[in-house]
């Protein structure tokens, strides 16, 4: 083997990386859409949608990329699969009051749910933490408030409410093989003390410029694998939902989603092809409730574009796994209908 070779196959392996990323691939698709929007005016709407999409979510991602990448730098995996891999309910209760606390939309809690799972947390925690932070976080309870009054407290301990449901039956689903266990999950002594270890990582913890070197590396490193698995899906999402503006006339919101049960399928299926942060979903879910004064459907579309949502059903079924991806909708839908059916007979 001459002295050539090595490096040419590293050269065609860089290559192959290149036209087989899938990020890159998602990247090149959007750039073409846009670029034939000029050409094209159906497109016009497609390349608008997603520049507002951009600028509405960047920073979400961006600081779920980050907190993941600190995860793994700071949060050891013994922590993770001491306190989120225990087959308890009070273990899903925990996962689903942590997303309650998360300021990210559902574009950050996507990545932050991923690192998550590579720590070791247990599937059920991980799907629950999945579905509670979009809807139960903090920043979307105020805002929700703002837009519906008290009937915010309806969606707010609905999500709640789905999301510990849906992991409690995941956990039954675990213990019978039907969806698959994290094998990142790994045994911790039961004498190991969180609290004990903690101070003794900072004690030992010597600040410099070197150790603030390192850690920035660790940090960024794992914040760019992050990016890698999580961020196509969202592309994805984010181009499905572009094209669904351009070819989904807008009176189909006024026409079909009224407060039956025929206006929560059309909702649902709506939702499931919009990709919107939940700050951004919130003002729509408004306006579907002024424009019909269904309540439940605003319900179920702020609902459905989590549970079904593309980008993390695809996310799941490439790094959790596909059983557990087909079932998140498979439970939680019917819960999410029942809900919305509920709601539109209360209010």
């Amino acid at each position: 083997m001459t002295e050539g070779q090595p490096c040419c196959e590293k050269d065609a392996k860089a290559k192959r990386n290149i036209f087989t990323n899938k990020t890159l691939l998602s990247v090149a698709g959007i750039l073409i859409l846009v670029g034939l929007s000029f050409y094209f005016p159906k497109l016009v709407l497609f390349r608008e949608t997603v520049w507002k999409y951009f600028k509405d979510i960047w920073w979400a991602v961006l600081l779920g990329f980050f907190m993941g990448g600190l995860l793994e730098r700071y949060v050891p995996r013994e922590y993770i699969s001491l306190m989120l891999a225990k087959k308890r309910k009070r273990t899903v209760l925990f996962s689903v009051l942590l997303g309650f606390l998360m300021s990210a939309c559902s574009h950050g809690i996507l990545a932050l749910s991923i690192q998550l799972h590579k720590k070791g947390a247990a599937t059920p925690v991980v799907v629950s933490f999945l579905l509670a932070s979009p809807w139960a976080n903090l920043p979307v309870t105020m805002m929700l408030l703002v837009f519906f009054g008290l009937k915010a407290l309806y969606i707010i301990l609905g999500a709640l409410l789905i999301a510990f449901t849906t992991g409690i039956i995941f956990q039954f689903l675990e213990t019978k093989g039907l969806v698959e266990a994290n094998k990142h999950t790994i045994a911790v002594d039961q004498n190991f003390s969180i609290w004990r270890d903690i101070k003794r990582r900072v004690k030992g913890y010597k600040f410099s410029g070197e150790r603030l070197k390192e850690d920035t590396h660790i940090v960024w490193k794992g914040a760019w694998a992050l990016a890698d698995m999580v961020l196509c899906w969202i592309l994805i999402g984010v181009t499905l939902s572009g094209l669904a503006a351009s070819f989904i006339p807008t009176h189909v919101f006024q026409d079909y989603m009224g407060p039956t049960f025929l206006g929560l399928l059309v909702t649902l299926g709506l939702a499931t092809i919009m990709e919107v942060c939940s700050e951004g979903t919130a003002p729509l879910a408004f306006e579907i409730f002024k424009q019909t004064g269904a309540f439940g459907n605003a319900f179920v579309f702020l609902m459905a574009g989590i549970v079904t949502d593309i980008t993390e059903i695809g996310l799941v079924w490439a790094n959790v796994g596909r059983r557990a991806a087909i079932w998140i909708p498979l439970i939680a839908v019917p819960q999410v209908v029942v809900l919305g059916i509920i709601a539109n007979k209360l209010f």
